[in-house]
């Protein structure tokens, strides 16, 4: 069973990173573990597509028999950056452009290793 208190504890750490918008940990079968989605989506939506988009990419790569490190949505407004938080959760931040990709995608590595220890 997930430790919300404690998922929401390591949530208030990525909302520390300067540039982060929101976080959010998904399930990998695309349910809402915690944490917050940016304003006005619908939330089962964005979840289940962040789950999915982040599984496909781990399949493809799978196939060319590499490894994942993240993946990165460039958008108008910011940045999406999915991550694995473990075999049983993903982590989803967005940003501003401000911060680099790969700086961001590194510190939210090593927070995915502390999610997956409480889900």
């Amino acid at each position: 069973m997930p430790e919300y208190l404690a998922i929401e504890k390591i949530l208030d750490e990525v909302r520390s990173i300067q540039s982060v918008y929101e976080a959010t940990v998904v399930s990998r079968s695309g349910m809402h573990i915690a944490g917050d989605s940016p304003r006005g989506v619908h939330l089962e939506t964005y979840v289940a597509m962040s789950a999915i988009l982040l599984g496909a990419a781990e399949t493809a790569t799978a196939e060319m028999k590499d490894k994942l490190l993240y993946v990165s949505v460039e958008l108008n407004r910011g940045k999406m950056v999915l991550t694995s938080a473990g075999s049983r959760a993903l982590l989803v931040v967005t940003s501003s452009h401000e911060i680099q990709t790969s700086d961001l995608a590194n510190q939210l590595r090593v927070i995915g290793e502390k999610i997956a220890k409480n889900v």
